[in-house]
């Protein structure tokens, strides 16, 4: 039995325009298990109007200090139903039940975080150079801010971006992937639990054409906050241009991890295999390129090898497994064909690199963990974002060899040092062309810390009171203190 689904406009469950739904397919078992509606232009412009109507109405009117405790609310209510979240997520995704019951309820965090930065938003009285001027700043928010979000982790992108936009007082409509659209409508129902006015949050969900466009092009929607793949984040740059609005867009990586001979290397192996294997490699910020100093080169591959043989792979929703499914058909077929194009180029398979089917493997969506060693840098496997669970392992000699070959990369967006040496630890982090370098960790992230990429990465960041900032404006404010009036004639300097 699958369960049909609606849209969420203006704090109301409606049918799609178009009158069609479309499927949610489980990874592991292939099958579909939810109906969801196949929004189009007419139901973006319709909940693009409820945001607007709010920004104007009750949520516009309403003090930061309300806004804050609102976010606070739906925080609470996230943690209440993290287990129903994740579940719908991980039926949606493929991910382990387990770790996205974790992120679940991580994301209520950023709620929370928000919501006591609300009301401490504030501008500032300038010194300014005149006589008889008083001259201050202040933030007001931009106004409707479109979320599209893919389909690896729905619910904590999405809460990157709406727990500021929130803040900060912007009205949202969402749009999750076509691949995981679910998890964002059940979240939905939470924030009318928690008092949100009408209008203040809707989701809408369909494909990038008829929907994810719709957003990007809509005349009333001033902000695009997009997370995926690079050339998708082109498009929505290029559509965007047109109608001369802000984007944040937070894409792809390639991320270096460098281990050094003098790295703690039980540490740095376990820290390795989590940063390219947890969540099945879907993640941006993957250590997907494995640096290895030569003298220590065979050992450390052979670490790794032997804590990779133990994984077990198969239903997400037992609690011993811990690999998953690949998400999406399309995503799994390109694994596979990166798989291939690796021992194509000369790269050796040293463990893995098989499909999985057969019992326990449902619709035999899996890839084994992959490790590709002798691998150079110019070859597809370490330019290019896999997306899945494939390491590619090169050697480097010295510092300045390892940054050579981790910054010759069109992406920027993290990177990972392993080494006992404070020194060389500082050198790396300052030299390595990155939006996050982590050093002796990998894969940790936090709502109070920016995080963003350089190069082909993406623009703007998400977390921290920089992202606040992503979806206000600034407005300067002269107020003449002086009681005579001047010349119209004469401008003073």
């Amino acid at each position: 039995m699958t369960k049909r689904y609606q849209l969420f406009i203006n704090n109301e469950w409606v049918d799609p325009q178009s009158g069609e739904w479309f499927s949610s397919l489980d990874p592991f078992s292939g099958e579909a298990w939810a109906e969801v509606p196949l929004a189009n232009e007419n139901d973006v412009d319709q909940a693009v109007q409820a945001a607007s109507a709010a920004m104007d109405g009750a949520w516009g009117k309403m003090s930061a200090t309300d806004r804050s405790m609102l976010l606070h609310k739906l925080g609470a209510l996230i943690e209440a139903h993290a287990d129903e979240l994740a579940d719908v997520e991980s039926r949606d995704n493929g991910k382990l039940k387990s770790e996205v019951t974790g992120q679940v309820r991580y994301t209520a965090k950023y709620f929370y975080y928000y919501a006591g930065l609300a009301d401490k938003i504030q501008g500032s009285v300038i010194p300014i150079d005149k006589p008889k001027v008083f001259n201050y700043t202040r933030y007001e928010p931009v106004g409707v801010v479109g979320t599209i979000t893919p389909w690896n982790s729905s619910l904590l992108l999405t809460a990157w971006k709406v727990a500021p936009a929130l803040a900060a007082g912007n009205t949202i409509v969402a749009k999750p992937s076509e691949h995981t659209p679910v998890s964002l409508l059940v979240l939905a129902d939470l924030f009318v639990k928690a008092g949100f006015p009408p209008g203040v949050f809707n989701v809408v969900t369909g494909f990038g054409k008829g929907c994810g466009e719709a957003i990007v092009t809509h005349p009333l929607v001033k902000v695009v906050a997009f997370t995926g793949g690079d050339e998708g984040g082109r498009k929505v740059n290029e559509l965007a241009a047109k109608h001369l609005k802000r984007v944040t867009l937070e894409l792809g990586g390639k991320s270096p991890n460098i281990v050094f001979d003098d790295a703690d290397l039980t540490r740095a192996a376990n820290g390795v295999i989590t940063g390219i294997f947890s969540a099945g490699g879907q993640t941006c910020m993957a250590g997907s390129r494995l640096l290895v100093q030569e003298s220590v080169h065979d050992e450390f591959v052979e670490r790794l090898i032997s804590i990779t043989s133990k994984a077990k792979l198969g239903d997400p929703k037992l609690p011993d497994v811990q690999v998953g499914p690949v998400a999406t058909k399309p995503q799994f077929d390109k694994v596979v064909s990166y798989v291939n194009v690796a021992k194509a180029e000369g790269a050796t398979c040293a463990f893995g690199g098989n499909v999985r089917t057969g019992l326990g493997f449902g619709a035999g969506q899996f890839v084994e963990p992959t490790i590709f060693t002798d691998v150079r840098n110019d070859m597809r496997i370490a330019q290019e974002e896999v997306f899945g669970p494939v390491l590619s392992v090169l050697r480097f000699k010295d510092e300045d060899d390892a940054l050579r070959i981790a910054n010759d990369i069109r992406f920027g967006l993290a990177a990972g040092v392993w080494t006992k040496s404070l020194h060389r630890a500082m050198y790396m982090s300052e030299r390595l062309k990155a939006g996050t370098v982590w050093i002796n960790n990998y894969r940790s992230t936090s709502f109070t810390t920016p995080f963003g990429g350089y190069k082909d990465s993406g623009l703007g960041r998400e977390g921290g009171v920089e992202a606040v900032k992503e979806f206000l404006e600034v407005k300067s404010v002269w107020v003449s203190t002086d009681l005579d009036m001047p010349d119209p004639f004469i401008r003073k300097y």
